[in-house]
């Protein structure tokens, strides 16, 4: 399923790491976690969730599930193909994505 989705690409000055960002278009995590990519310059792509079918949207979050062996809030976002980060605190997202 999520080979199939059709994401929205925002290009950036920072192509590292692989970034893809689910979120859902009402919440406020989710667009300051956009924001904060955008401020720092990372290319990313995302979806909302909400914008797609309900059977899309649960089978989105039950493959994200098996795959990274987490349980699925928003945003979530996959670093690559091993790292996540599930909801936005400022303060994680600057670590794992190596911003001071």
């Amino acid at each position: 399923m999520i080979e199939k989705l059709a994401f929205t690409k925002v290009q950036g000055q920072r192509e590292e790491p692989d970034i893809t960002v689910y979120a859902l278009s009402t919440c406020g995590f989710c667009k300051r976690a956009m924001k904060f990519l955008d401020a720092n310059s990372f290319s990313y792509r995302y979806i909302f969730l909400d914008n797609i079918s309900i059977e899309a949207k649960n089978e989105t979050k039950k493959e994200l599930k098996a795959i990274y062996k987490a349980d699925i809030a928003f945003p979530f976002a996959t670093l690559g193909k091993d790292k996540y980060l599930v909801g936005f605190i400022e303060a994680d997202w600057k670590l794992s994505l190596g911003v001071s």
